[in-house]
């Protein structure tokens, strides 16, 4: 009986691996699918599955990731999914550039829709149970918020699961993350919101610790783009107030005393 067990036990673990790896492409796939449809959503294109592709090659043009100092890392045309290097924003687990901090490279996503151009930017934070995500869609002043879809993995159904709705993620649309000054702010997720104010948005009734999770999301990881934002504002790839040259790149012929003092500026500089 032991040894029948054990061998019935075997052949179902051997039949279950094969069916997974048969599948696994199906599955990814399916998964890939669904991302570019929450994407699409976030900018207001409603695809199903068999035309995610196309929809999303047709209006994202470009995968950046970027460090929350400005310096964008990796740059990626849309083109297809046969070729899908790991450092590609798509591929990107955010989780993990969380915990990297500054060393962490997130992902911004290039559109274009009517004529305009906009950027999506993935957010991930707490819910009350689990894990709770977004996609917000950012006008070409990466202030003005145009679209934003939200997900989770276990809040409480008819409650914490209200963020999904058209109702909750419309209040999103017009609201502004940045102050007059430039600075993000975040859209505040809170109880007798201000409907007429530009950064806060009523919270879910029965929802609070949910909410409260959305607002850090928002919060947090909305900052990360500062200065990436910062840069794309005012026209330039990156936000460089003077570029300091290494002494050793100097030319040779430099007398002794122009050393000493291009040594001494870049010193006052550090």
């Amino acid at each position: 009986m032991f040894i029948y067990s054990a061998a019935l036990v075997a052949v179902v673990a051997v039949l279950l691996a094969l069916v997974a790896m048969s599948l696994k492409s199906r599955q990814d796939a399916n998964i890939r699918n669904e991302k570019m449809q929450s994407l699409l959503k976030s900018i207001d294109i409603t695809v199903d599955a068999a035309g995610a592709e196309a929809a999303y090659q047709e209006y994202f043009k470009k995968e950046l990731t970027v460090k929350t100092d400005g310096t964008v890392v990796t740059e990626y045309d849309v083109t297809d999914f046969e070729s899908m290097p790991a450092d590609r924003a798509f591929n990107i687990k955010l989780r993990d550039q969380q915990k990297l901090g500054d060393e962490g490279a997130f992902p911004v996503y290039v559109f274009e829709k009517d004529g305009q151009t906009g950027y999506v930017v993935p957010l991930q934070g707490n819910g009350l149970w689990g894990a709770v995500y977004a996609n917000m869609a950012l006008a070409a002043d990466l202030n003005t918020i145009v679209g934003v879809t939200f997900s989770h993995d276990s809040e409480t159904p008819g409650l914490g699961d209200k963020i999904t709705t058209p109702e909750f993620q419309a209040q999103f649309v017009g609201k502004q993350i940045l102050d007059e000054n430039g600075q993000v702010v975040s859209v505040n997720v809170k109880k007798n919101a201000d409907k007429e104010g530009m950064h806060e948005v009523d919270a879910i009734s029965g929802g609070t610790m949910t909410s409260n999770g959305v607002d850090a999301m928002l919060a947090t990881d909305l900052a990360r783009y500062q200065k990436f934002i910062d840069s794309r504002r005012d026209g330039s790839e990156a936000a460089v107030d003077e570029v300091v040259v290494p002494i050793e790149a100097i030319a040779v012929d430099m007398s002794d005393e122009e050393i000493k003092e291009q040594e001494e500026k870049e010193a006052n500089n550090e």
